[in-house]
């Protein structure tokens, strides 16, 4: 007879939840905005090819209660020269009503809380402004 594992209780962190109807489309209005009015101006106001790897766009995608900023890259090497791919570099929780998380995605893949415990316009603002979730475009 197999000898079986202890159990051993854990704690799971908290996960987002969706908002519903007009609370769902103020949140993702609120986010499209920030993206359209500052991030593209002040983090992509112009393309510029290299022979790396090179941002072409910025864009959102919002799922079950997360919005997620988005860099598209372009590739410059020669041997897959052109081909685009996907690379988000922060995210927007809603933790509950009126409570939102930041956070930025590691090197690694992993997404990483930066700020807890924010109103979506405080929460906004550290997109907007924290150096941390830029370092990509410097």
């Amino acid at each position: 007879m197999r000898a079986s594992r202890p159990r051993v209780w854990t704690l799971r962190p908290p996960r987002a939840q969706a908002p519903a109807g007009a609370e769902r489309q103020a949140f993702i209005a609120a986010c499209e905005a920030l993206l359209a009015d500052v991030l593209r101006p002040r983090l992509l106001p112009v393309v510029t090819p290299t022979a790396w790897n090179y941002p072409v766009s910025l864009h959102g995608a919002y799922a079950g209660g997360r919005y997620r900023f988005i860099t598209r890259y372009r590739s410059g090497w020669p041997d897959n020269l052109g081909e685009e791919f996907d690379r988000p570099f922060a995210r927007v929780d809603r933790m509950g009503p009126g409570d939102f998380t930041v956070q930025w995605m590691r090197h690694t893949g992993a997404w990483w809380p930066l700020r807890t415990g924010l109103a979506l316009e405080d929460a906004l603002h550290v997109v907007a402004t924290d150096g941390i979730l830029h370092d990509s475009f410097a």
